[in-house]
């Protein structure tokens, strides 16, 4: 199924899609801790009335998310471009749930940096709290999969060894439109991905490049933290970052990002000057 965190009449709301109209889920307020895989997995039994789409202001898929790890240099074509070797060990590194802003959100670019790139990835939403779990049971704990934009400001990024400051900007992360339950994608190491900067295809890829595949990310994050039902893990971009093109392709007011996923959907946010 599909499931969304939204706005409805002012209220936070969940809905689910059912032959592609939303359905607020009775009892629900946003998708995050409280929703499990089992309580995903029972929703259509709890659905209320259809509701319009127009009528619902999107979140980001999971609003408040008690942990989002991130990867770097997860693909092998995003590696060759930054001129680094292939890691042995993921690139880790994290947001706060301060960074999310929804599909069709406007992003602000800040006045401090002047090297705003973009980044299209599969996130990955957990459904079950779990610790040192093994790759092959890794799936059992994924409540579904999302898309992610991880806008990152490149000059900020690269101050210091260490990315949080370039990586975790307030506003900055777009998350969203839907959770899709792995019934509907598929395999997850199998989907094409894809950005488009005002209509002109940037990145291209298929999650069968991943250098660490999702079971593995799961395994590894939860060697050294609980993994607690909704978080969420971005597994890194594929190559055609705008940083590493020559000349640069850097985010202006104005500008309009789309990250497509096979199965999963599409994320599309403009940007504008904070």
């Amino acid at each position: 199924m599909r499931f969304a965190s939204v706005l409805h009449d002012g209220e936070p709301r969940v809905v689910a899609y059912v032959d592609g109209v939303p359905r607020i889920v009775e009892g629900s307020r946003e998708l995050g801790r409280e929703t499990d895989a089992e309580w995903l997995a029972s929703a259509p039994g709890r659905l209320g009335p259809e509701v319009e789409e127009a009528s619902l202001v999107r979140r980001p898929t999971v609003p408040v998310p008690a942990r989002i790890v991130c990867l770097g240099l997860n693909y092998r074509a995003h590696v060759e471009e930054t001129g680094r070797e292939l890691p042995e060990y993921p690139v880790l590194f994290v947001k706060w749930a301060s960074s999310l802003v929804a599909a069709g959100e406007e992003v602000a670019l800040p006045p401090e940096s002047h090297q705003v790139d973009y980044e299209g990835e599969l996130a990955v939403v957990i459904g079950r709290r779990g610790r040192r779990i093994p790759r092959e049971r890794a799936l059992d704990h994924v409540a579904g999969l999302t898309v992610a934009n991880d806008v990152t400001m490149r000059d900020y990024q690269y101050e210091t060894h260490q990315w949080l400051q370039g990586k975790a900007w307030e506003r900055s992360t777009p998350l969203g439109p839907d959770l899709v339950t792995l019934e509907e994608t598929g395999d997850p190491g199998s989907l094409r991905i894809a950005l488009s900067l005002n209509g002109e295809e940037m990145q291209s890829s298929t999650t069968e490049r991943l250098i660490f595949d999702i079971p593995t990310i799961v395994e590894i994050v939860s060697e050294f933290t609980t993994l607690e039902v909704g978080d969420v893990l971005l597994t890194g971009t594929p190559g055609g970052v705008g940083y590493r093109r020559e000349p640069k392709v850097l985010l202006a007011p104005g500008d309009e990002t789309t990250v497509t996923i096979e199965n999963v959907g599409s994320l599309t946010n403009t940007f504008a000057a904070e």
